[in-house]
């Protein structure tokens, strides 16, 4: 099994104001910024990737959590995942930084599955 965690994410339209927030209640600095301020990595003294803040609207269980596969194996972790019983919610994106596609669990609390470059 190739899919494993990656970081819990928070959606705000605040990105800058929270990922500020969680660096300081949990000792994070911040490794990776894309388009601005829509999408910040905080990471632990060791590099180790723990929470992404991302543009989004804000609501109760607004965060989500990110499961990262390698780029080769997208495809059919996709299929894994959705034959578990998760939804796909809309088309995978191929992006500057790997593929992504959001997805929903039997519950309907959503995540993302993610194939980074």
């Amino acid at each position: 099994m190739a899919t494993r965690f990656d970081l819990a994410t928070i959606d705000s339209p605040a990105t800058d104001v929270i990922a500020v927030f969680w660096s300081a209640v949990l000792d994070l600095h911040e490794v990776e910024r894309e388009d601005g301020d829509r999408w910040i990595v905080l990471a632990d003294d060791g590099g180790r990737r723990r929470i992404g803040v991302q543009s989004g609207v804000t609501r109760a269980g607004s965060m989500h959590l990110d499961l990262a596969c390698s780029p080769d194996e997208f495809e059919s972790e996709l299929a894994r995942i959705i034959a578990l019983g998760a939804r796909q919610l809309g088309p995978a994106r191929h992006e500057s930084y790997g593929s992504i596609v959001n997805l929903g669990d039997p519950d309907g609390n959503l995540f993302d599955l993610c194939a980074y470059r």
